[in-house]
């Protein structure tokens, strides 16, 4: 058995008619090993679902190679077709056949003849043996996504792309079946790619997470090493949430929107452009004439989340339940001592005095 389920080197992806600048992939790199669930994490338009497509069969790649179990599958000059490949494809719409019943959608993609066993033990793992005679629309939304990833995983499938899948249910039965996604992958010795653009979630289940931006890919790596270390301003932004302003770098100041602070020690580059820092690291206080104004707020229980506006940045704000604060006061931000900020380019670690 090959190291690599799936394999795409140097991919590109253009619609047709398009300005020749116009990718919607721009040299795509991605592994997936044997039995790993990667998180494909992004923004809308980013990519995500255009990869996937390209991935199960249904577009050809400009430029570039899909292999998958080692056989290439797709260049510029080759596509096998989708019935070819031994994917199974998982929608946001879940797309069941609605004059079929359960047990009549998860067999469609058996081969004549084939042993219908693995459905049979794929509806009792996934808690649907009581339910095989009810029809699509007899199910509840869980169920329904519970049966389009039987019938995804039921002909053997060892690589199965998930597009969105929870998207449309509601908290409880989302959080539930993400939390039941990689034991069904394992027990099923299936790989997958899970498309999302909740970064929570990516970062909860995922073996890897592989995070795009307008067709490109900006980092792929373990959810901790992404928020430890992630490659670019884009990441800490979107994937953690963190706060990004510009900064300019003097020999003893940072200078940023929020005030002048001491150069750190350990910091020899000047070269950086940009300042990530979290809700913690800074603080507000209510004044008038203060050189930012509360956005919004949002009450989590033991805290309130601010987002505060500073010369046209919106900054994330931990602040303290006991000092209720409105959208539309005033009030000025400054950074807490001896915090933790990361500097980009090059992701430099300093720690504020």
């Amino acid at each position: 058995m090959s190291i690599n389920n799936l394999k795409i080197r140097d991919l590109w992806h253009q619609y047709a008619p398009s300005p020749l600048d116009s990718w919607s992939l721009k040299s795509i790199n991605l592994n997936l090993q044997h039995g790993e669930l990667v998180g494909l994490l992004g923004p809308s338009g980013c990519g995500k679902t255009t990869l996937l497509r390209l991935i199960a069969g249904f577009e050809k790649p400009n430029k570039g190679s899909i292999w998958i179990d080692d056989q290439l599958v797709a260049n510029s000059h080759q596509l096998i077709p989708p019935e070819r490949r031994g994917v199974g494809m998982v929608f946001q719409d879940y797309a069941l056949f609605p004059h079929l019943n359960a047990w009549r959608n998860v067999c469609f993609g058996l081969r004549r003849g084939q042993d219908c066993k693995r459905a049979i033990w794929l509806l009792e793992l996934l808690g649907l043996a009581d339910f095989r005679e009810r029809y699509p629309h007899e199910l509840s939304g869980g169920q329904r996504q519970r049966l389009a990833l039987a019938r995804a995983l039921a002909p053997g499938t060892s690589l199965v792309l998930l597009d969105e899948p929870f998207s449309n249910l509601d908290v409880d039965v989302r959080q539930k079946l993400r939390s039941e996604l990689s034991g069904v992958l394992s027990s099923c010795s299936a790989s997958a790619i899970f498309v999302t653009h909740d970064p929570q979630e990516a970062l909860a289940i995922c073996d890897r997470v592989a995070v795009m931006r307008e067709g490109s890919l900006d980092q792929c790596s373990s959810p901790k090493e992404l928020v430890l270390q992630p490659a670019t301003s884009f990441v800490g932004r979107f994937v953690l949430q963190r706060n990004v302003l510009p900064v300019n770098i003097t020999e003893d100041k940072l200078i940023t929107a929020i005030g002048s602070i001491a150069r750190p020690e350990n910091l020899t580059d000047c070269s950086s452009t940009e300042l990530i820092f979290d809700e913690h690291s800074i603080y507000i206080e209510s004044i008038p004439n203060g050189n930012a104004t509360v956005y919004s707020r949002e009450f989590l229980g033991d805290h309130w989340l601010l987002r505060v506006s500073i010369e046209g940045h919106l900054l994330r704000v931990w602040h303290p339940i006991e000092y209720p604060i409105k959208a539309g006061e005033r009030c000025s931000i400054n950074f807490r001592n001896g915090v933790d900020i990361m500097l980009f380019p090059g992701a430099t670690h300093c720690k504020l005095d």
